[in-house]
């Protein structure tokens, strides 16, 4: 009685809890200037924006060619153009749900074309996003280094969570140590008609497991996406004529990024746009209303423009699929 009360008060905090972030954004607008939004907004120059739009293609082709070296590595074999459409696809879900979690509309799509099982396949997805995520955590601690003086715990804090990070990292790359969790977790907190999927799915988690040295180069590739991606941010910044230096912005600005990960909004808004207002309005004592535009149409010309393009792909992909099955249907009508 008391494990079914849990599950439905859990259900009900999982429905629930996206709407806080919309909550804390619609809260974040109510509490600036609408006026002087709107005119941040109209004072941006075309120009600067379509400056930033082409720098999503180099990015694009950076973050797939690192996800493509995590799944040699695993013995995955898919064609570079075939790969990036997957990982567009992905990148439209993700761009939708809380905690980017749609990304794992990849695991799929991959399946579909590889045959690979679906543990071996869940984890390659869920290492290429823990490496690209590793990366920004770098630029966060090197971020904390230029803030050391006016906020020590700052340092603290990004060391320590790198730290943790690592430690949970090493103890699943241990063979032996994550399938005891997973057997674990599956035998005394999964119902019992799970069971025998969830332990099919599990066992194939270690198959072709990827090395640690051969995550080195694409965590290395994932450090130059982010730096393209809050260099197309940084135009903003001179569109509205901040006075933050790039530098700060592009180690400061990832701790905002960051805060967008918590899946208590659809892919960080709200909780995005109040970090980066915290951090540079009591650095650069800039408005706040100006530091949310930069925040705001940073996320729409990056993350939801590249979602935009996942979604156009994934159409196309509905399309071909649709038009195969007419064919055969009507082969096999022909054949009768």
């Amino acid at each position: 009685m008391q494990v079914s009360v849990a599950r439905k008060k859990f259900a009900l905090i999982k429905k629930f809890l996206p709407i806080l972030g919309l909550i804390l954004f619609v809260y974040t607008i109510y509490q600036l200037d609408i006026t002087e939004i709107k005119e941040a907004f109209f004072a941006i120059n075309p120009l600067y924006i379509l400056l930033i739009l082409p720098f999503t293609l180099p990015r694009i082709l950076l973050r797939n060619y690192a996800w493509k070296l995590v799944q040699e590595e695993q013995k995955i074999h898919v064609p570079y153009w075939i790969s990036m459409n997957i990982f567009l696809i992905g990148y439209f879900y993700g761009s939708i749900t809380p905690g980017y979690l749609g990304q794992l509309m990849r695991i799929p799509h991959l399946k579909e074309y590889t045959g690979e099982p679906y543990g071996k396949l869940f984890v390659n997805s869920t290492i290429e996003t823990i490496v690209h995520t590793f990366s920004i955590y770098i630029m966060i601690l090197l971020g904390a280094f230029l803030v050391l003086s006016d906020y020590p715990e700052l340092f603290m804090i990004a060391a320590g969570w790198i730290i943790i990070f690592i430690i949970i990292l090493l103890f699943f790359m241990h063979r032996d140590r994550g399938e005891w969790f997973f057997k674990f977790m599956i035998r005394y907190f999964i119902p019992k008609k799970f069971k025998s999927y969830l332990n099919q799915f599990s066992d194939t988690f270690y198959q072709d497991f990827p090395r640690i040295k051969a995550l080195l180069y694409p965590l290395f590739v994932g450090v130059f996406t982010w730096i393209i991606i809050f260099s197309q941010e940084y135009i903003l910044v001179l569109a509205l004529d901040l006075p933050i230096p790039y530098l700060y912005f592009m180690l400061l600005f990832p701790l905002a990024n960051v805060a967008g990960f918590i899946p208590i909004t659809f892919a960080g808004l709200g909780t995005r746009e109040v970090t980066a207002i915290i951090i540079f309005s009591s650095l650069f004592s800039v408005a706040n209303e100006k530091i949310f535009v930069v925040s705001l149409l940073g996320f729409i010309l990056t993350d939801l423009f590249t979602g935009f393009i996942g979604f156009l792909v994934s159409l196309h992909e509905a399309r071909k699929k649709g038009t195969t099955i007419r064919k055969l249907r009507d082969q096999i009508l022909k054949r009768g």
